[in-house]
């Protein structure tokens, strides 16, 4: 039994799936910190270190991809794993690619997303 909830961070720039995903993931026994974009984001993910990031793709000043891209060239990020959320249905093959362990398709069933989340956080 872990010490500790598994740690997420979500990083969306639309309000309400903040608020859902912070709902879904806390009810499920998850600590969850919330970031509206990607460079506030990655200032929690260096502070928290978290278990899980779930990262929008399109969002302002930093897109998912890129965001990825930074967090693999350090060695404290490197293998945190990332779910991309987006609403684009043809992701799939490109996730891998870019870095990302899984891919969530808005809009988001609650189910799929703690049977996706549970592959990667430890919960207590």
């Amino acid at each position: 039994m872990p010490d500790r909830p598994g740690r997420i961070v979500v990083i969306d720039d639309d309000q309400v799936m903040r608020t859902l995903l912070d709902m879904h993931l806390r009810n499920a026994g998850y600590e969850v910190l919330i970031a509206e974009d990607a460079v506030e984001g990655g200032h929690l993910v260096m502070k928290s270190l978290p278990d899980l990031i779930i990262c929008d793709v399109d969002m302002p000043y930093l897109n998912g991809y890129e965001f990825v891209a930074a967090l693999k060239t350090h060695d404290s990020t490197r293998d945190i794993p990332i779910i991309f959320l987006t609403s684009n249905e043809d992701l799939e093959g490109a996730t891998t690619r870019l870095g990302a362990a899984a891919h969530l398709t808005k809009p988001v069933r609650a189910d799929r997303l703690l049977e996706v989340v549970g592959r990667f956080a430890i919960k207590e």
